[in-house]
């Protein structure tokens, strides 16, 4: 007969560390809520010491100690004890910490807790206790689940729960609040890997031995996984209840044990199997030499047989020698051999980290449990960073602790990524997708989510900046912008953190050929909001609207009879135009060009003259400015007898006509040539004035 032992069993951490609190503590007035162990013959041994077993707090009197089993307990005992001056000796399993601490969480965020387990086993009942709103338990996939419908839900699991019913009820889950339900996996490492260790042997065994108490939940689970993969599985309590007439002439037979469940317990199954058929027994050692056969990176139980100043010796479970635990290796602050002299004995949990020599650690474990720490943190959405090692067709490599690391290259950036070279030697910014353990440990990453995350909140944030921009701002309010740029079609003026563009036409009065004749990049001025689009997210603003225009100021330089210099900038048949400064032109009507009678002003001025003139009215308010040049030159006589002719010529003209009726047509033209000419002044106005 072939027999194989599950390689993970014994004591979990947190059993162990429940019992040795229980069997190391001095007993006087201790009590243990609740049955801290589900073995008989464990439990006898606590309360041989005189340690009592209670299930209600009312039984434990003020000033007591009370032990919190691994499984852990409601949030309010911990106040009851506090206030009744109890003292709390917390065993409480870490990964039962951890899912009090994630439903406390979610609770008080307004989640619905979905607890996936046995709904009386202890740890249930107090991770309902951390629970501030609702919650519910479920323990089997044929429930009625239709009471979460539509419900923003967290889901946790009972950390001794099966794996495979987990899975089960998570699938159910997901049909009635798709969206709504957060997955934390809270079922313990250890558990699984037992659990998984089970299924394996019991597909290849004949019987499957199950040890454990028969009221825990754990090694139950065990039962069931077996079960369904084995026709014949066996519960046993202790050693005493093997009946070796069930498992014989068998070819293998399989042996898993509960967390509860002593290594020597185990032992007592497998002396009674080698006491009853020495020669199954032989077959028993040579299979379980067969497994101690270590591997790379296993973790390992060993018992601390000495101490020196070298390191600490152990012996391994079979093992024929001891090992040297290298001082370098032990879990301490400064390693010292009389520190363990009265540890002789005593179980410790080390890992391998070579086979040939075999060297072992305790400081690695450690450094595991941290990094599982990280893996739980990255797990739930924490970013990580690494740097890039190198690169391949699919994307870039690195390491993360004891694991690889790949960012496939669609996961890089947004968009394609040809040269992938160039990260390597870079700093990655990641988020987890996928961890990987089958062939190696290995995680899968992006920083394309991390990109796209930070792109959104900044578009976000940008979006809600310009809606609160656009709802502040109105046309004609006057504010003050910064210069951040300039074309050569205007400048843009940051204006509350905005781009408004401020024209070049909206610059000056008088027109500009540059935006730096007027702005100066990075100083601040201040500016009229002319127009707003909020659709098109445009604004634009005038900086000339808040100047004074060119004609406000006239008055001031100018007056009536003041001689000015300018330049001739258009001619039209009644005159010129002359510009005085920029923005304000004068005009010099046909009549003020000379003394001489001139038919067109062109026969005496081109564009581009510069002329000296005196200003004969001047109207600031109609924006109106009439100039003479004949009045800076003295009349000469001939000049003024040729005057008077035309003058009479003209009247006779003028009388001849008043005797004709007169038609629309000659008092429209008239009419224009006044508006366009003299502003309204008669003909024999004008002959008079050059007489």
């Amino acid at each position: 007969m072939e027999i194989l032992v599950a390689k993970s069993g014994g004591f979990c951490s947190g059993v162990k560390k429940a019992v040795d609190t229980a069997m190391s503590i001095s007993p006087e007035n201790v009590y243990i809520y609740g049955e801290l162990i589900h073995n008989p013959e464990i439990v006898d041994k606590i309360s041989g010491r005189g340690i009592r077993t209670v299930e209600t707090l009312d039984e434990v009197p003020d000033g007591a100690t009370l032990i919190i089993r691994s499984h852990g307990v409601q949030k309010w005992i911990y106040d009851a004890c506090q206030a009744r001056g109890i003292e709390v000796v917390d065993c409480t399993c870490e990964f039962v910490r951890r899912t009090q601490q994630i439903v406390e969480r979610e609770s008080a965020a307004g989640k619905t807790v979905i607890i996936i387990g046995g709904k009386t086993h202890p740890e249930v009942v107090g991770l309902q206790g951390w629970c501030s709103g609702e919650s519910y338990v479920f323990t089997s996939e044929d429930e009625d689940f239709s009471s979460i419908t539509g419900k923003n839900c967290c889901v946790v699991s009972q950390t001794t729960f099966s794996k495979e019913k987990f899975e089960k009820i998570i699938k159910i889950l997901d049909k009635f609040a798709p969206k709504t339900v957060d997955i934390f996996k809270t079922i313990c490492y250890t558990t699984i890997r037992r659990q998984n260790e089970a299924s394996e042997l019991a597909s290849q065994c004949d019987a499957m031995l199950i040890i454990g108490g028969l009221n825990s939940s754990n090694t139950n689970k065990l039962y069931d996984i077996c079960a369904a993969r084995c026709a014949k599985v066996i519960r046993l309590e202790r050693a005493a209840d093997l009946n070796i007439q069930t498992i014989k002439g068998l070819k293998k037979v399989g042996i898993v044990t509960g967390a509860s469940t002593p290594d020597w317990q185990t032992q007592e199954v497998l002396f009674k199997m080698e006491n009853e058929a020495k020669a199954m027994m032989d077959e028993v050692v040579k299979n379980l030499e067969e497994q101690t056969k270590f591997k790379k990176g296993e973790l390992v139980k060993a018992t601390i047989s000495s101490a020196d100043e070298s390191g600490i010796a152990v012996l391994l479970p079979l093992a024929k020698k001891e090992i040297i635990l290298d001082k370098d290796e032990v879990d301490c602050e400064v390693y010292c051999k009389d520190d363990y002299s009265d540890k002789l004995g005593e179980e410790i949990e080390l890992m391998v980290l070579s086979i040939n020599p075999v060297k072992l650690s305790q400081k690695a474990i450690k450094q595991l449990k941290e990094e599982e720490a990280m893996l739980a943190e990255i797990k739930e959405g924490k970013e990580f960073s690494i740097e890039c090692t190198g690169c391949n067709k699919g994307g870039l490599t690195g390491n993360l602790g004891s694991y690889a690391v790949f960012v496939p290259a669609r996961e890089i950036r947004s968009g394609f990524v040809k040269e992938l070279d160039k990260y390597v030697g870079k700093k990655l910014r990641l988020k987890l997708i996928e961890i990987k353990t089958e062939r190696r440990k290995e995680i899968i990453a992006s920083q394309r989510v991390i990109i796209e995350e930070e792109r959104a909140a900044k578009e976000a944030a940008k979006a809600a900046k310009e809606a609160e921009f656009f709802a502040s701002i109105n046309v004609d309010d006057v504010v003050e912008g910064k210069v951040e740029r300039t074309t050569n079609f205007g400048a843009f003026v940051s204006v509350n953190g905005f781009d408004c563009l401020a024209h070049i036409s909206d610059l000056s009065w008088s027109g500009v050929k540059s935006v730096a004749d007027v702005l100066e990049i990075g100083k601040k001025y201040q500016f009229k909001v002319l127009k707003i689009d909020a659709e098109a997210k445009k604004v634009s603003i005038g900086y000339k609207q808040l100047q004074p225009q060119p004609w406000d100021l006239a008055a001031e330089k100018y007056a009536e009879g003041d001689v000015i210099h300018g330049k001739v900038v258009r001619i039209v048949p009644f005159g010129a135009f002359v510009e005085v400064e920029k923005g304000i032109d004068g005009l010099v009507h046909v009549s003020q060009i000379s003394h001489e009678f001139l038919e067109n002003a062109t026969t005496a001025l081109n564009i581009g003259d510069e002329i000296d003139a005196k200003i004969l009215k001047l109207d600031c308010a109609e924006k109106k400015m009439t100039l003479s040049i004949k009045a800076l030159e003295p009349k000469p006589e001939n000049v003024e007898r040729k005057a008077k002719a035309q003058k009479a010529e003209a009247e006779g003209e003028v009388k001849e006509k008043a005797k004709k009726p007169r038609t629309q047509k000659p008092a429209d033209e008239m009419t224009e040539w006044r508006e366009d000419g003299v502003g309204g002044v008669s003909i024999a106005d004008l002959l008079n004035q050059n007489s």
